[in-house]
């Protein structure tokens, strides 16, 4: 029954693409400011496609009032399709002509926050990916690109400040009290990156010199009260413009540039030509409100945005199925800056993992669920639901791959090719390909390249087996490697991906092996013997030889995560004891010797994560999960004297609920939950006195610094207080939550603070709510770190089965609100998304609550609750009674009538066969 109550959305499909039958070259846009009443005046000048046979004008809009259409100055007849402005009686020929549109739109009712919307008494836009027709009646996709003058009228007293895309012309007064601006961008583009905002603002302003010698004036737009949290955002935004003249030589190309900063607002940011709208999240920080991970993706995404100025709107997508070809592509680009930054090999190697954390937790899950689709989608409903981390991460390590095959200096040859082919078009991901491939013809991306773009077709995650043998007789160590990779949705079958390995191999002594492999004739002759090196697997099952190897290597394969793979090494012995003791063995030995960071922290993860799915999957979950010499490593790490900070804290951060919960067939999820926590006590006793030297030596004195090492530093003492705290809890002993509370009280910066609250909460010590309280207090004025008061308690473990009660209780909090994005994302998403311990009820109310919420934000914002929907993706993989519970809340929602086409589509897919 509630598959008939699903009535499908219409699906796009990729391999429909047309090209648009009319071309507009100018729009001139007038605004007339009105929360309530907006007018619109829009005038194009438009010319039929002479490839695309003649066909009536078909405009996209979406809940516009229309109010005349003039076509060269005269009235003209036209009718509605839907949503469409449908006009038949245009000019013959192909010679341009003149549309006008006069539309008005509500902007103060647009809670979906697409279009033109109202935050705090400004005006703010967000187009992409359709919420220009949401504006005016446009073409609205990202193959038409125009040049757009705008004239933007309001009262100036309320909206003092009047911004869009491009470079200033003119400005002054009006009568009654009113004002103008007028903004030229001389750059085609299409309309989602149109931009406007107005209000009462205020701006950190930069004046700069770029490396080609031109002038530029930078500004960060914020309310007035929030202009001493700018100079982060302004010193990251020097950065990123610098840095992309020198790695990639793309100089800044307008006048001005120019960042707004909204609280309401579904994404983190957006590239708008000349004209960036952040959430502000991603541009406020000063230490006593921000954290460390705040002052990071502050740069992270600043970065991000610029760098669209080139990869995204100079050259910008055909149509969505190419989303990635700008976000991941723009994501790689990010992440390269942000490693640099961080400056030496540790700290870059450090922001690796983390990536690959996140990758792991949020794309590898998607790939394994309903929403699996390739990095190039071949269909969508709602165009939203594609912002994915399949787009944007799997899309960046498919770029991170091309660097990998071609070297920097192959991909920049490669990027070089690319815009001089390309600058000013809307293009697709093959055309990036071939750019890349011919720029390094003798690549094995060039002799592959075919293969490789197999990343963009097939979706899922392949899995590499290899299979290592030692000859001591022969001297050679013979390694096979064998890819598959599971059904998905629409896929049941897959071909082999060209993946690239990177690796090498680690002696006995714990020295790097030299690399001779047979018939390899690179490192002949005088050459340095290669201690590191990359396997191109192009096939389904491939050997490679590596000679004059004097005793048993382990292999480090996949070194810096070089593909978005799963990898399994087995070296095989008599019997599968003994190859499971061999395996054990070796990845100790890489957590002791591997050259490579990011192996060394895969080799700890793997070895707590095999234990803890033992412990899962036993008849009775055992109080110590983890064995006597994966502490004793441990242990080693935490002592280690020469070992980064940060990288310590990454390696004894335990595998959590989700990542336990991938690997399992069938999930219960109470049992994983109390699996974790048993591996958490286990750790927090057996480690005490490291963790209180560790705790000693990294406690952070003097003024604030986000640099690579004080951050690290701040990581590891507040992970150290956090076990020192859970382990005070098991023996009643109070010193350590004492000391807790007080650091929460003398903190200088909110990471030290938050970490501290986190103590107390993760320990369950009576001190946490006084603490939560006096937390309210001193920062009630502070939208963005009540943001984080919400989610602390939305995300706590629960011990005791009240997590559900206190959220509940939190949205009725008078600083809640359902059209707030942030505040749902800090509360509801925070619960049903990332506290599946919590969630996942027996009782079944974590999903009663889950479809309330999904079905009230469906009336508010569509796009956050179908985001809020996917929080019950993978729920045929849990055991019972979760699974069927889980799916009676599905199907309730599903039921609603007038469900909106981004829920359904979601619905839709959880629920199909």
């Amino acid at each position: 029954m509630y598959r008939e109550s699903l009535s499908p959305a219409p699906t796009v499909y990729r391999k429909d693409y047309q090209p648009p039958a009319y071309w507009i070259d100018t729009v001139d846009l007038t605004f007339d400011l009105d929360p309530a009443k907006t007018r619109v005046l829009n005038k194009m000048t438009l010319r039929r496609n002479p490839d695309v046979p003649e066909q009536p004008l078909r405009l996209d809009g979406e809940e516009l009032n229309l109010a005349r259409v003039l076509v060269n100055g005269e009235g003209t007849s036209f009718k509605m399709e839907g949503d469409k402005l449908v006009l038949e009686n245009l000019p013959a020929g192909h010679e341009p002509f003149s549309l006008e549109i006069f539309t008005t739109c509500a902007p103060s009712k647009n809670t979906e926050l697409m279009g033109l919307f109202m935050s705090q008494d400004c005006f703010f836009t967000q187009c992409e990916a359709e919420g220009f027709r949401r504006i005016t009646y446009f073409l609205d996709r990202p193959d038409v690109m125009a040049v757009y003058k705008v004239t933007v009228r309001a009262d100036r007293k309320r909206y003092p400040v009047l911004l869009s895309n491009g470079n200033l012309l003119e400005e002054g007064p009006l009568e009654d009290g009113r004002h103008y601006a007028v903004w030229q961008d001389p750059f085609k583009k299409p309309s989602y990156l149109f931009a406007l905002v107005a209000g009462q603002l205020v701006a950190r302003e930069q004046r700069i010199t770029s490396r080609a010698g031109k002038d530029h004036l930078l500004q960060v737009y914020v309310r007035a009260g929030d202009l001493d949290k700018t100079e982060h955002a302004m010193r990251s935004l020097q950065h990123a413009i610098a840095w992309d003249e020198a790695r990639f030589g793309l100089s800044l190309d307008l006048e001005r540039f120019m960042i707004v900063a909204v609280s309401d607002f579904n994404a983190g940011a957006m590239e708008n030509k000349g004209l960036n709208i952040f959430n502000t999240k991603y541009v406020l920080a000063k230490p006593s409100t921000a954290t460390d991970g705040d002052f990071d993706a502050i740069e992270s995404v600043i970065g991000h945005e610029y760098f669209h100025n080139w990869t995204g709107d100079r050259v910008t997508c055909r149509d969505w199925f190419q989303l990635s070809l700008k976000e991941g592509l723009t994501v790689f680009r990010d992440q390269q800056f942000s490693e640099d930054m961080a400056g030496t090999a540790t700290a870059r190697a450090v922001r690796r993992i983390a990536i690959v954390r996140d990758l792991r937790s949020d794309q590898f899950s998607e790939d394994a669920g309903p929403m699996a689709h390739p990095v190039r989608p071949d269909q969508y409903q709602e165009i939203s639901n594609f912002y994915t981390s399949t787009v944007y991460d799997k899309g960046a390590e498919v770029v991170r791959m091309y660097q990998t095959l071609v070297g920097v200096d192959g991909f920049r040859r490669g990027m070089d090719l690319y815009f001089q082919r390309h600058d000013g078009h809307a293009v697709t991901c093959d055309d990036f390909a071939q750019a890349i491939a011919d720029a390094n013809p003798d690549s094995a991306l060039a002799r592959h390249l075919d293969v490789f773009k197999r990343w963009y077709s097939q979706s899922g995650t392949p899995e590499v087996d290899a299979q290592g043998v030692y000859d001591a007789s022969a001297r050679t160590y013979t390694l096979t490697l064998t890819q598959t990779c599971p059904a998905t949705p629409n896929q049941p079958t897959k071909e082999p991906f060209l993946i690239p390995v990177r690796m090498g191999l680690v002696g006995t002594d714990g020295r790097p092996v030299p690399l001779h492999l047979a018939g390899d004739t690179s490192t002949a002759g005088d050459a340095a013997p290669l201690l590191d090196t990359v396997l191109v697997l192009s096939e389904a099952t491939q050997t490679f030889v590596f000679t004059d190897v004097d005793s048993r290597p382990v292999p480090s394969l996949l070194r810096q995560f070089s593909a978005p793979v799963w990898l399994s090494v087995n070296e095989t012995e008599d019997d599968d004891e003994a190859t499971d003791a061999r395996n054990v063995a070796d990845r100790l030995h890489l957590l002791a010797h591997d050259s490579d960071a990011f192996n060394r922290w895969e080799a700890a993860q793997r070895l707590m994560m095999d234990q803890a799915i033992e412990a899962v999957e036993a008849d009775e979950a055992p109080r110590e999960v983890l064995d006597a010499a994966t502490i004793e490593a441990l242990r080693g790490v935490l002592r280690h004297p020469d070992l980064d900070p940060a990288f310590k804290e990454l390696v004894l951060s335990l595998p959590d609920e989700d990542e336990i919960a991938e690997e399992l067939d069938e999930v219960d999820p109470q049992k994983v939950k109390a699996v974790s926590e048993a591996m958490w006590q286990q750790v927090s006793h057996a480690l005490n006195r490291e963790w209180e030297q560790a705790w000693e030596d990294n406690r952070c004195t003097g003024a604030y610094s986000p640099d690579p090492i004080s951050v690290g530093r701040r990581a590891l003492a507040n992970l150290a207080l956090t076990c020192l705290c859970r382990a005070a809890r098991d023996t009643g002993n109070q010193i350590w939550p004492g000391k807790a509370l007080q650091r929460f009280k003398d903190a200088s910066n909110m990471t030290d603070r938050m970490g501290a609250l986190e103590a107390l909460l993760e320990a369950q010590s009576p001190l946490a709510q006084s603490a939560l309280d006096r937390f309210y207090q001193m920062f009630r004025e502070e939208a963005l770190v009540i943001d984080k008061w919400f989610n602390l308690q939305a995300s706590r473990t629960d011990v005791d089965g009240s997590v559900l009660g206190t959220v509940r209780q939190l949205m009725q909090h008078r600083d809640f609100t359902m059209t707030n994005p942030n505040r749902v994302r800090n509360l509801l998403s925070a619960f049903c998304h990332y506290n599946p311990g919590a969630f996942h009820r027996r009782d079944a109310a974590g999903y009663v609550f889950w479809a309330d919420q999904v079905l009230a934000l469906d009336a508010i914002n569509t796009q956050m609750a179908a985001r809020l929907a996917r929080a019950l993706d993978h729920w045929k993989r849990l055991a019972e009674p979760y699974r069927s519970a889980a799916c009676e809340a599905i199907r309730r929602v599903a039921a609603k009538p007038d469900l909106s086409p981004d829920v359904r589509e979601v619905i839709g897919r959880a629920l199909a066969d």
